[in-house]
């Protein structure tokens, strides 16, 4: 069948996802998904929601979802840019954005949809490495280059940099597109949303899925100052002006209203995160320092296909990466308390 397919389709390496296997119940410790359910707020706007509604095309603009965000980010709806999660928005921003002569830059050991996304637009790259530590050291990011996607917290590192970073990065590449991928922010690193009015090439990029609890209704956002937007909602526009349907949006809306249930389940995960990092230590791992939701960890004396494996066979999963530099390390996502004492009992019992 393939002689069907366009050229392009033929060069694709395509995205490989976290698994999502179906033959038993998990731990999923995978995904970096929440442990935690979404806001109260957000079944209340469901149970609320007028199904008549759902005949009816969403607003193409999304526009009270828009206000909701600028609001809540101190910014001008003009500088909001929502879409079908944060991949969505990311790839939309490759288009619209980057198809540069010149190559762009992103790290070595990151998150691994950019590599695709260049492929399927035809964009040139070059990794940057990391530094023997796996930080991300920005005064490696040359002027010349096509754009620069940087992840902050890194992914699968989940160390972050400092706002004073990103800034020195922008100041040396004012005539680059500097992306700033936030997927993990809320768990202890500074957005750079607050510097957008200091820059017109800066764009950021966060996600509804993981602090926010709602991976499951795929719900991205981008900020930036209006002549970025305006890009991304021309791309959107030439591929599909209705991107947010109308239930996401209720939920969305309602999510950023309880602020007091977001700041409490981050701090849940911040706290087991730290209590995680220890009891690993204590294990013989070498676990990396996150302001992420998970942990990247690589035991002394155990490779870290070998315990995936273990591990996998007792129910629980963890991401394992076959790539050079962190094949042998395993990223653990941060999981409920005994989500955590399920994990560390299993570990202790595989290296006894």
């Amino acid at each position: 069948m393939n002689k069907y397919w366009s050229p392009i389709v033929h060069e694709l390496d395509p995205y490989v996802p976290g698994e999502q296997p179906q033959d038993q119940q998990y731990i999923k410790l995978n995904t970096n998904e929440s442990p935690y359910p979404p806001s109260p707020a957000v079944s209340a706007a469901l149970q609320a929601y007028d199904c008549d509604q759902l005949r009816r095309y969403p607003d193409p603009e999304s526009a009270r979802l828009v206000e909701a965000l600028a609001a809540y980010h101190g910014l001008q709806p003009e500088q909001v840019f929502v879409g079908n999660g944060s991949d969505e928005v990311l790839a939309h921003a490759f288009q619209a954005l980057l198809q540069k002569p010149a190559a762009i830059l992103f790290p070595d050991i990151s998150y691994s949809f950019y590599p695709v996304y260049c492929g399927l637009y035809r964009i040139d790259f070059e990794t940057v490495p990391l530094d023997g530590e796996f930080r991300i050291e920005v005064d490696d990011y040359r002027p010349g280059n096509g754009g620069i996607v940087i992840p902050n917290p890194n992914a699968p590192t989940g160390i972050a940099l400092p706002l004073s970073a990103i800034r020195r990065l922008l100041d040396n590449n004012p005539d680059s597109t500097v992306i700033i991928d936030e997927a993990y922010i809320d768990f202890g690193a500074e957005s750079a949303a607050r510097l957008i009015a200091d820059y017109e090439n800066l764009l950021v990029v966060q996600t509804f899925s993981k602090s926010r609890s709602l991976a499951g209704l795929r719900l991205g956002t981008a900020f930036g100052q209006a002549g970025l937007i305006e890009a991304l909602q021309r791309v959107k526009n030439s591929f599909n002006s209705y991107p947010v349907d109308n239930l996401a949006s209720a939920c969305a809306i309602a999510s950023i209203g309880d602020e007091d249930y977001f700041r409490e389940c981050r701090q849940r995960v911040i706290a087991s995160r730290e209590r995680l990092a220890g009891a690993l230590s204590a294990l013989g791992f070498e676990v990396l320092p996150s302001s992420s939701n998970f942990l990247l960890a690589s035991h002394r004396d155990r490779s870290a296909e070998s315990l995936y494996l273990e591990l996998r066979s007792r129910g629980i999963l963890v991401r394992y990466f076959k790539k050079p530099r962190i094949d042998n390390w395993l990223r653990i996502t941060v999981g409920s308390e005994p989500e955590c004492d399920h994990l560390l009992k299993a570990l202790a019992k595989i290296l006894d």
